[in-house]
This record gives C-alpha cells, sequence and structure tokens, in this order.
C-alpha cells in the first residue's frame, strides 16, 4: 500500500482544513486507518484512527470535538476535517494504514504503511 496525503496548508487560528491520503493498491478497506502528526521538536503523536470493518473511530483527547476522520472506501480515501484549529496543532500530519486491531490504534509501531507527510502550520 503507498500513501500520499495532501492537503496543508497555513490557516489562521479558528480556521479549518480538510486533509487527504489517498491510497493505491489493492484492499484498502481491509486497512485500520490513522494520522498522526510530528511538531517540531517533538514525538510523532496519535491524532486518530478509523477502523476497517467497522469505520469506528478513535480521537486524541487534545483534537476530540475539534477533528473529524472519514473514509471512503470507493475512493481509497481517509480524510482528515480539522477544525477550530490552534497554533498548537502546527505539525507535519502523516497518514499510515495497517491491519492495527482497535486496541492498538494509538501506536505508531503497529502502521506499516505511511504517507509522506503534509505541514500544517497554524498562525495566531
Amino acid at each position: 500500500v503507498q500513501l500520499q496525503a495532501s492537503g496543508g496548508g497555513l490557516v489562521q487560528a479558528g480556521g479549518s482544513l480538510r486533509l487527504s491520503c489517498v491510497a493505491s493498491g489493492r484492499s484498502f478497506s481491509w486497512y485500520d486507518m490513522g494520522w498522526f502528526r510530528q511538531a517540531p521538536g517533538k514525538r510523532r503523536e496519535f491524532v486518530t484512527a478509523v477502523s476497517s470493518s467497522t469505520s469506528s473511530t478513535y480521537y486524541a483527547d487534545s483534537v476530540k470535538g475539534r477533528f473529524t476522520i472519514s473514509r471512503d472506501n470507493a475512493k481509497n480515501t481517509v480524510y482528515l476535517q480539522m477544525n477550530s484549529l490552534k497554533p498548537e496543532d502546527t505539525a507535519v500530519y502523516y497518514c499510515a494504514a495497517g491491519i492495527v486491531g482497535m486496541q492498538w490504534y494509538t501506536g505508531s509501531e503497529y502502521y506499516p504503511y505511511w504517507g509522506q507527510g503534509t505541514l500544517v502550520t497554524v498562525s495566531s
């Protein structure tokens, strides 16, 4: 599976962005999909995930209520809608795919496939 993330950019605090991640290859619907982010000088952290089968969603507390993950299996695409953005959301955002099992969804080590990252910058 190859992943291509897009949609990042510069936005003012309080604004919105939608990230997309398109997967190539077969069987996209089999994969749990996650978004992670890495701010300068910080470790990569879990943002959100959506399961393959039930499309159950999971969020980090820091983004709950502001971010929404969704997937369109017909388009091999997962989306991250980000609203009410804050300067602390500034980071490179990565999409990831794996047959993870939702008990492990927050662990980046369980996702074998990664996109190249897209930069989100939120100005104050």
